[in-house]
């Protein structure tokens, strides 16, 4: 079988944390909360926010009465993908056939501006969640249209993944798993993606 690519960015203190104007996500850290030599093992607190590193935000954190993170179902979170490049969303009559897919996965590496009618189209889709590699950019002057729009239409997303990993299959298999928090608006992932092996000639 091909190998897993981990798209998922460490937690670490060179993390990049999202930041606008005067508001900041809540900072990433680690601290040794017991040691082995006094409590007889080691244990450490974590401190993040939900949308730390990569992540799946559920449609509540962009949409009034969006469901949230224990909504996603845990089959949505393995499967196959479908993958879309930036070019493709350039094309305001994008249409793709997605059959077998659970997620579609963007790669937004390229400087190229989405056209609105076919992240539309892309959202119409039946897949439940979509993950990014890369920051999409969209032909809008809201620069969280798209994060709006994926929200509204009821989608999940993972984003905020590594983008140094090479090229993508055309398809293949997708692991994208938060962790199992309840009625919150996101949640870190692991993210994982590989070639679908070819059938037996």
């Amino acid at each position: 079988m091909s190998d897993w690519i981990d798209l998922t960015r460490k937690l670490d203190e060179h993390l990049w944390i999202y930041r606008d104007g005067a508001y900041a996500d809540p900072p990433f850290a680690a601290e040794r909360w017991a040691e082995r030599h006094s409590a007889g093992f080691e244990v450490w607190r974590l401190s993040l926010g939900t949308q730390t590193g990569t992540h799946i935000d559920a449609p509540c954190h962009f949409a009034d009465g969006g469901a949230t993170l224990d909504q996603l179902p845990v089959g949505a979170c393995v499967g196959s993908y479908r993958l879309v490049s930036a070019g493709h969303l350039t094309d305001p009559a994008f249409r793709l056939d997605c059959a077998g897919a659970t997620h579609l996965l963007i790669d937004a590496r390229a400087p190229l501006r989405a056209a609105t009618a076919a992240i539309d189209a892309l959202l119409a889709l039946p897949p439940p969640m979509i993950v990014t590699v890369g920051a999409l950019q969209v032909a809008h002057d809201d620069p969280l249209w798209f994060h709006r729009r994926v929200a509204q239409a009821g989608k999940f997303l993972a984003e905020d993944t590594l983008e140094d990993v090479g090229e993508f299959a055309h398809s293949g298999d997708v692991i994208a798993l938060p962790l199992r928090l309840t009625g919150v608006s996101g949640s870190p992932a692991r993210v994982l993606v590989r070639a679908r092996e070819s059938a037996p000639g």
